[in-house]
């Protein structure tokens, strides 16, 4: 779908269905919808979602290292995405899930080996990410997979915004209202051309495909009955709460 209004959050938005995909031109079957109507899914489902650690300096400070001086990159399963609203199930091998606001970049066609000055053509837009990690597992596991892979730890959403110019916009996260983390994309170590470029030298991309640019400082535990709400200047909030998983 996609949503039109003087913003998309506004109460007077509408969402248009979209006919058939949302890459390259696309075409809408004629139905429309108010926003405050319709319950929002995650705006893409991935073939892949390719994570980038440590990129802002007072991150990795925080995590007890130093920035990376190339990227560090790390992968988390399509079926750990889900949609704005939809609660994050805490497991019970893990006693220290984290929130990482991030800022997401959308892939729009398949690319290989993309020069950071044409990156932008390959970007189909940008949305907002939660990175959730049960850190006490990343620590035992000493690598990421695990820890980052469980289902519901990929919060996306609410929508992908394509006119954003992403390279100095405030992200704040916070929980329960209070915030927790504040910091500017401006403040990315490796910037989003730099990103696409480095991380389509290794794999193909394809339609769809999310890139996780990365957490500021202030990351910390959610606990059941927690909402985490990750805001992105220019996109709008993702809200998600906390919960025990059952099994």
């Amino acid at each position: 779908m996609a949503v039109d209004g003087d913003t998309p959050d506004s109460p007077d938005a509408t969402v248009r269905e979209i006919a058939e995909h949302p890459f390259g031109t696309p075409t809408f079957t004629g139905r429309s919808w108010k926003l405050s109507d319709v319950r929002l899914l995650a705006p893409i489902l991935s073939s892949k979602v390719v994570c980038v650690g440590k990129n802002y300096a007072a991150h990795a400070a925080e995590m007890g290292g130093e920035a990376p001086a190339q990227p560090v990159i790390f992968m988390k399963p399509s079926t750990s995405i889900i949609g704005p609203g939809v609660p994050i199930q805490l497991p019970r091998s893990s006693q220290e899930v984290h929130y990482e606001g991030e800022l997401a970049v959308v892939i729009g066609r398949p690319c290989k080996d993309v020069p950071a000055a044409r990156a932008r053509d390959v970007i189909l837009g940008y949305t907002i990410a939660n990175d959730v990690t049960a850190r006490d597992l990343q620590r035992a596991d000493g690598q990421w997979t695990r820890a980052k892979g469980f289902d519901t730890f990929c919060p996306l959403g609410p929508w992908i915004d394509t006119q954003i110019d992403p390279s100095d916009v405030r992200l704040t996260t916070e929980i329960n209202g209070t915030v927790v983390q504040d910091s500017r994309t401006s403040m990315l170590i490796h910037s989003i051309p730099d990103l696409v470029e480095w991380v389509s030298r290794v794999m193909t991309l394809l339609p769809g495909d999310v890139i996780l640019t990365g957490t500021p400082e202030g990351v910390g535990q959610v606990q059941a009955g927690q909402t985490v709400s990750v805001t992105v200047e220019g996109i709008g909030t993702l809200s998600n709460p906390a919960v025990d998983r059952e099994s």
